[in-house]
């Protein structure tokens, strides 16, 4: 029997990833087709499976991408076909999102949907810019209105006026366009030119700007600013409060794109956005295995003749095991073997699999690792290096110079595709928006072939317009040699090589250049 498709209306929230619902995340975990908008952050395709169709059908001022009826007839298309499907919405889907018509055509087709609430920016912008939409005795009530009625011509409603008599706070969405007739239309009606108000742009997310203004005064202030969409416009007294958070992390409004294997990229993220980082993965490195390459297959075979087998990632000795496995061999093979690992993540890899290392230097990079190797090696010795392809030469040149035997096996190599990358389905519906305005504070590389990788294939599909802005931070000496051989300089090289060492870079960079400013 044919499967049965269904809908899943999905409120992303304000902007923020961390305001989506826990709901809405597992629900884009597990989707066959995820159809979002502009509003949606793209952080959110970070979540959904490989497998997983993108279809980007976004509306911004002044361009539309497809209209409503067209969006309509996607949805009801794509849950014919069988397929679960996430229909990705900013804000909330009923609040000035249109999600009732899109339900009305999946009603009509007899297509089961859900709804799922989202934060909307109507509380939320205003709330993270410091603005409650109520307070004791100053608003008792809040009022959410649409600064857009329908495309083209006059956006305001005839009776616009009658909005200026009501009392509380009120929020405008999708209003920035219209900013001059609400401002006049507001007084006409009755409310004072004085009355305090803001406008918020980019609300919840890094770069968000908040300018504050009597009503008469905003729209000249907006413009002084060059305030633009996104944008969320408040009027009354509560808009004259300023309750921002005073604790502030050390990379609250800091924007950070990460380079890595899915993996790595977790465990940096988690690390990054724990300082209030906004982080963006702006390359998925697959790590494609060599295990069953001659090389190692001959290595597996001879693993008497290893007296120390060397590690230089997680990666590696994650790769091994399975690998040893394939080849039909188990631990009794490794019972003469010791161990040397690079650092701490590849020794917590090792643990996993029953082993502890022999040797750790106390610096985690591959110079370190060598001369203490040399340092308690023997002629007698013979390693096995089993690591990614075009590994740092530094190792082996040390064990060369000293007079150790090695084999130097690539195990495995990374490649690198951009996060939502089209390319990654067939589908020519699967692309992004071509104009991509995020901005990067850094951008970070956490290996030389993460850096040959990112730049092969940046080379391939064009560079992105913030890459000559964002400071490049390398989590070594050799990652950053490697950058520079690219044509990049390395802006930030962390001095401790494993993640805490990466984000403690970037904490001090950031504090310096907050200080300096």
């Amino acid at each position: 029997m044919k499967k049965q498709g269904i809908v899943y209306l999905v409120g992303a929230g304000p902007g923020d990833p961390g305001l989506m619902t826990i709901k809405g995340r597992e629900l884009l975990a597990s989707c066959d087709a995820v159809v979002y908008d502009h509003l949606a952050s793209e952080h959110f395709l970070g979540w959904v499976p490989g497998t997983c169709r993108k279809l980007y059908v976004g509306k911004q001022a002044g361009r539309h991408s497809m209209k409503q009826e067209e969006i309509n007839e996607l949805l009801v298309t794509l849950a014919l076909s069988g397929l679960t499907v996430v229909r990705l919405k900013g804000g909330d889907p009923f609040v000035f999102g249109r999600g009732g018509e899109e339900i009305l055509a999946l009603e009509a087709h007899k297509i089961p949907y859900v709804v799922v609430p989202g934060v909307t920016s109507a509380v939320a912008v205003p709330e993270c810019a410091g603005i409650p939409v109520t307070h004791r005795a100053v608003s008792r009530s809040f009022h959410v209105i649409t600064g857009h009625m329908r495309e083209g011509g006059e956006c305001l409603p005839p009776d616009f006026e009658n909005y200026g008599s009501l009392p509380g706070t009120l929020v405008f969405l999708m209003g920035l366009g219209q900013l001059p007739a609400i401002t006049q239309r507001l007084i006409t009606g009755g409310k004072s030119p004085d009355t305090p108000a803001a406008v918020i742009e980019r609300g919840t997310l890094p770069g968000q700007r908040v300018v504050r203004a009597a009503l008469s005064r905003l729209h000249d202030a907006v413009q002084r600013e060059g305030i633009r969409t996104p944008a969320v416009i408040v009027v009354g007294e509560t808009a004259a409060y300023d309750m921002k958070c005073s604790a502030l992390r050390p990379l609250s409004g800091i924007r950070v794109g990460i380079t890595g294997t899915e993996q790595f990229a977790g465990r940096l993220t988690r690390a990054l956005e724990a300082q209030g980082a906004q982080v963006s993965w702006v390359l998925d490195m697959k790590v494609i295995s060599h295990a069953e390459s001659a090389p190692m297959k001959d290595a597996y075979k001879n693993l008497e003749q290893y007296t120390w087998i060397v590690f230089t990632s997680a990666n590696g000795v994650r790769l091994f095991f399975l690998g040893l496995r394939a080849a039909g061999r188990d631990y009794r093979s490794l019972g003469h073997v010791k161990f040397a690992v690079i650092g701490e993540g590849t020794g917590r890899e090792l643990e996993r699999y029953g082993f502890q290392e022999d040797y750790m230097p106390d610096s985690y990079c591959a110079e370190a690792l060598g001369q203490g190797l040399c340092g308690i090696l023997t002629p007698a010795d013979r390693l096995l290096i089993a690591r990614s392809k075009g590994g740092s030469p530094v190792l082996t040149r040390l064990l060369g110079q000293a007079g150790i035997l090695f084999d130097d096996i690539p195990l495995y190599e990374v490649k690198g595709s951009s996060v939502n990358d089209s390319s990654v389905n067939n589908s020519p519906a699967n692309d992004s928006p071509a104009d991509k305005t995020e901005t990067l504070d850094y951008l970070t590389f956490a290996s030389a072939s993460g850096v040959r990788a990112y730049f092969e294939r940046m080379d391939s599909i064009g560079m992105p317009s913030w890459l000559p802005d964002a400071k490049m931070v390398c989590i070594g000496d050799i990652t950053a040699r490697e950058l520079e051989r690219s044509g990049h300089k390395a802006h930030i090289t962390a001095s401790s090589y494993h993640i805490g060492g990466l984000v403690q870079a970037i904490i001090d960079h950031a504090a310096l250049s907050s200080s300096k400013s």
